[in-house]
Order: C-alpha cells, then sequence, then structure tokens
C-alpha cells in the first residue's frame, strides 16, 4: 500500500501510474550508471543515497534522499537514456516505481503535472548549481561546512546544546558528500571540535555554532528548499 508523502497535489497524480513497489535492502543499488534510465521512483521508506564515481575512483554524494522524494533520471520524449548517478540505499526501503512510457502519456494529457515535474527539475538544478558552487569557490573546508549547514537544514533536531543532525554518519560518508578524503575531514572535525562549533557522539553531530559555519563561507542564506541535502 502507498504512504503518504511530502509531494504536491500534482505531483500526487504520480502515483496513479506506478507500475509496482520494489523493495531494496540496505547497501544495494535502486540504480547504477551505465544503467538504462526508462524509470522514476518515489520513494516510499528508508534513505537513499545519490552519488558519482569520478575517474579517480573516489565517490561524491549529491544528494540523500527519504521518504517522498522523487528520485530518477528524467529524459522524456527522447530515446532511452543512461543513468549517470548511482542511486543506493543507506537504509533498507522501499519505492514506487513508474514507467517512462506511461509517464510520458500522462504529461501530454496533463498540463499542471508536467509544469509541476518542470518545477520539480528546476529546483533539483539549483540545488546542485549551489552545492557545486560551494565546493568550487570554499575548496574542502567549504564544502564540508556547507554539507553541515545543509545537513542541519534537513535532519536538524533542536537540543539544548544546539542542533544536532538526526542521522549517523561516518567521516567516509562525510567525505563522499565534501568530494575528498576521510583523512581531510577528520582533520577540519578535529578542528571544529576544539573550537566548540560542533560536537560528536557516537555517530551523531550537534552543531553549536551554526552561524560560525555560515559566516566562513560567506552563506548567502538560500531558501531552506534550496540549501538542504535531500
Amino acid at each position: 500500500m502507498l504512504t503518504a508523502t511530502t509531494l504536491s497535489p500534482n505531483l500526487n497524480k504520480l502515483f496513479e501510474k506506478v507500475h509496482r513497489i520494489k523493495s531494496i535492502d540496505k547497501g544495494r543499488f535502486l540504480f547504477e550508471e551505465g544503467n538504462t534510465a526508462d524509470e522514476l521512483y518515489i520513494i516510499q521508506s528508508g534513505k537513499f543515497q545519490i552519488s558519482k564515481m569520478v575517474p579517480d575512483g573516489r565517490e561524491l554524494t549529491i544528494r540523500m534522499c527519504s521518504a517522498g522524494e522523487l528520485v530518477g533520471e528524467l529524459s522524456l520524449f527522447s530515446q532511452a537514456s543512461q543513468h549517470i548517478l548511482n542511486a543506493r540505499a543507506s537504509e533498507s526501503g522501499t519505492v514506487a516505481v513508474i514507467q517512462k512510457d506511461k509517464l510520458e502519456a500522462e504529461i501530454e494529457k496533463d498540463n499542471g503535472l508536467a509544469l509541476e515535474l518542470v518545477k520539480w527539475l528546476s529546483l533539483q538544478h539549483r540545488k546542485s548549481q549551489t552545492r557545486f558552487r560551494d565546493l568550487v569557490l570554499h575548496g574542502k573546508k567549504g564544502a564540508l561546512y556547507s554539507t553541515l549547514i545543509r545537513m542541519v537544514n534537513s535532519f536538524g533536531v533542536k537540543t539544548e546544546d544546539g542542533l544536532k543532525i538526526d542521522v549517523s554518519l561516518t567521516n567516509q560518508e562525510l567525505a563522499n558528500f565534501c568530494g575528498t578524503s576521510r583523512e581531510v575531514v577528520n582533520r577540519l572535525l578535529s578542528d571544529l571540535r576544539k573550537s566548540n562549533i560542533i560536537s560528536i557522539d557516537k555517530g551523531f553531530i550537534t552543531v553549536h555554532a551554526l552561524n560560525r559555519l555560515k559566516r566562513e563561507i560567506d552563506c548567502e542564506n538560500c531558501p531552506v528548499e534550496i540549501c538542504n541535502i535531500e
């Protein structure tokens, strides 16, 4: 049975075109680079990391997606294309699968749905632009600080000590988000801890001084719908 999502009312119409429900175990791929991109997915449960392998073997994590998110690479009204990204389950979950040809047929009939999909694609593009901006303009330190800010916006829970990122992350996973090595992230996190900007307990990071992180990267205070990790 399909669960409620955070999709807009028009995008909720996608549920009418669901072909099947697919279960994905933790660590398994929903899709991989090179696979034929002929489906769109609505996450029902679990968490999925969208990533790209770079030539030197490193993994760059683009997004972390959870229930209510659309994932997949849409090449609508064109010949079948291939995935250029990977989607791997960081938590076991389920997705609703929509076939590309059925989605195209629905878009031809429903201008409202077409507009909502354009808005969604535009938002994803803006998110990617701001993330790569931070990577290019502010280097490794800025990439980590930006990632922490986005994690707070997506998963932050207010506590007496600050904002706890309610997702357990290894230093290697953080490094993947930053496009750098675990050793670099280890050093940067150590510096942040010494400065009492963050603390870490069993993989959970609490940010005590969010504004200090923002100042370091000349934060433009983008809307939360753009400045997040999802």
